[in-house]
C-alpha cells in the first residue's frame, strides 16, 4: 500500500524507532521521541548509504518524493549526493567575497542579459552540480590548475567528456572576468589545455536514411510508456524545434485557429519569437493530449509536478527503453534529420528550411528577416513534411537489427 500523509500524520513514536517505506528508496524514520525524519536509502559504489531529506511535516511528502528522484537522477550521473551535500554545505562556510563562487555568480549577472534564459540556466546548473561543491567557497586567486583538473576529472569520470569540456570553458570565462575585475593574477585553465581527454566533434546522433526514420517512426507508435511522453515523441519529429523548446511547450502558446504555434522570445536560442505552423498531424496529436494536460501550464508537464515540463532526459531515456542508442538518435537529431530529408529528398528551398528551423537568416542586406518570412511556404513545407512521415512510417517494418546496419 502506497505511503499516504495520513499515515504518516496517523504513525505514533514506540519504544524503539521504526520505519514507514514509501518507494524506491525513500522512507520516513519515527523516533521514540516522536521524529518523522525523510530518508533516501541507496548504493553508490558498492556501499549502501542513507541521505538525510529533512524532517515532516517540514517537507511534505510530494516534496520527499521530489528530492528523492533528484537524488537518484545524481546518483545515475555518477554523483554521490551525501558527498555533494557536505561539499556544498562547507562551501556555504567561508568563501568571502572573491570567493570562486561569488565571482562566478556576478560574472553569470553581467552576462545574463545577452543570453537566452535557457542558456543561462545551463550554465548555472552546471556550475551548481560539478564546480561550486568543490571550489565555491575557495578565494579564485588561490586555486591551482591542478584543483580545477581534479574537479573536472570528477564529471570525465562518470562519462560526461562533453560537460567537462564546457565546464572548463565556464571556468575559464570566470578566471578571465576576474583578472579583468583586479581579482585573480591571472587564467589558471590556460595551464589545462589538452589535460582533458578529446571529445567527438559532433552533432548529435541523427538518422537521415529514409527508411530507417520510418523505422524510429514505428517504433515510437508502438511505445509502451507514458501517454505524455509518447505524445512528445510523436510530435518531435513533426517539428523538428530543439528540445527545451519542445518540452517547456504550453498550451497558452498553440493557436489552433491559426495552427501555429508562437514559441516566445526568450525560449528561443536566438531570443527572436518564433512561429511553428501546425500540420494535420500534430493538431490530431494535440487533441488526444489536451484532456490529459490542458487544464495546466505545459502540454508536457513533469510526472512529479504539473508545475513544471518534463525532464530534459525524459524522451532520451525513452528511447533506450526502445533500444535507441544515443549513438543513433536523439531528440536534438530529428533537426538534422528534418534539414537534411527536406533539402535532399523533398527539394525544399533551403532558405524556407532555415527560417523553420529558427537559424539566424539575413537578407541581402544584412538584416534579419522576421519570424513571418515565407510563413505560407513553410505551412505547406510543414505538411507535406508530416505526410512524407506518414509515408515513411507505413512502410515494411524494420528490425532494430536492420536499423543498426549502416549503408
Amino acid at each position: 500500500m502506497a505511503l499516504t500523509d495520513v499515515a504518516i500524520r496517523n504513525a505514533k513514536p514506540k519504544d524503539k524507532a521504526y520505519k514507514l517505506y514509501a518507494g524506491d528508496g525513500l522512507l520516513i524514520l519515527i523516533t521514540p521521541a516522536g521524529g518523522k525524519l525523510w530518508r533516501q536509502k541507496y548504493r553508490f559504489d558498492g556501499k549502501e548509504k542513507v541521505l538525510a531529506l529533512g524532517s515532516y511535516p517540514f517537507v511534505s511528502l510530494k516534496e520527499a518524493k521530489e528530492r528523492s528522484f533528484y537524488a537518484r537522477k545524481e546518483i545515475s550521473q555518477g554523483i554521490d549526493p551525501a558527498v555533494k551535500k557536505k561539499a556544498a554545505k562547507e562551501a556555504k562556510v567561508g568563501g568571502g567575497p572573491d570567493s570562486f563562487e561569488n565571482i562566478a555568480r556576478e560574472w553569470i549577472d553581467s552576462r545574463s542579459t545577452l543570453w537566452a534564459e535557457s542558456h543561462t540556466s545551463k550554465i548555472i546548473r552546471r556550475l551548481e552540480l560539478d564546480i561550486f561543491p568543490w571550489l565555491g567557497k575557495r578565494t579564485i586567486s588561490e586555486i591551482t590548475p591542478p584543483e580545477v583538473l581534479m574537479v573536472l576529472r570528477r564529471i570525465e569520470n562518470r562519462g560526461a567528456g562533453d560537460t567537462a569540456h564546457r565546464a572548463l570553458q565556464n571556468c575559464g570565462q570566470i578566471f578571465r572576468y576576474a583578472v579583468a575585475t583586479g581579482r585573480a593574477p591571472r587564467d589558471c585553465t590556460a595551464d589545462l589545455r589538452g589535460a582533458l581527454c578529446p571529445v567527438r566533434d559532433g552533432h548529435f546522433a541523427a538518422i537521415t536514411d529514409p527508411k530507417k526514420v520510418g523505422a524510429v517512426l514505428q517504433a515510437i507508435e508502438a511505445y509502451q510508456g507514458s501517454i505524455t511522453t509518447k505524445c512528445a515523441m510523436r510530435i518531435a519529429p513533426l517539428v523538428f524545434v530543439r528540445p527545451g523548446e519542445l518540452r517547456k511547450a504550453e498550451w497558452s502558446e498553440i493557436d489552433f485557429d491559426e495552427k501555429q504555434w508562437n514559441i516566445p522570445p526568450e525560449r528561443m536560442k536566438m531570443r527572436e519569437p518564433h512561429i511553428v505552423p501546425l500540420s494535420r498531424q500534430v493538431l490530431a496529436i494535440l487533441n488526444e493530449l489536451r484532456p490529459l494536460t490542458g487544464e495546466g501550464k505545459y502540454l508536457f508537464p513533469s510526472a512529479l509536478t504539473d508545475t513544471r515540463p518534463m525532464s530534459d532526459n525524459t524522451i532520451l531515456t525513452a528511447f533506450r527503453r526502445m533500444g535507441i542508442s544515443k549513438d543513433e538518435m536523439t531528440t536534438h537529431g530529428f533537426r538534422a534529420m528534418a534539414r537534411t530529408i527536406l533539402d535532399e529528398v523533398l527539394h525544399v528551398r533551403p532558405d524556407y528550411i532555415e527560417h523553420q528551423l529558427a537559424h539566424a537568416v539575413r537578407d541581402p542586406n544584412g538584416r534579419a528577416y522576421n519570424r513571418t518570412a515565407h510563413l505560407d511556404e513553410r505551412k505547406k513545407m510543414m505538411q507535406k513534411w508530416a505526410d512524407y512521415l506518414d509515408s515513411l512510417k507505413k512502410a515494411p517494418k524494420l528490425t532494430h537489427g536492420q536499423l543498426k546496419k549502416t549503408g
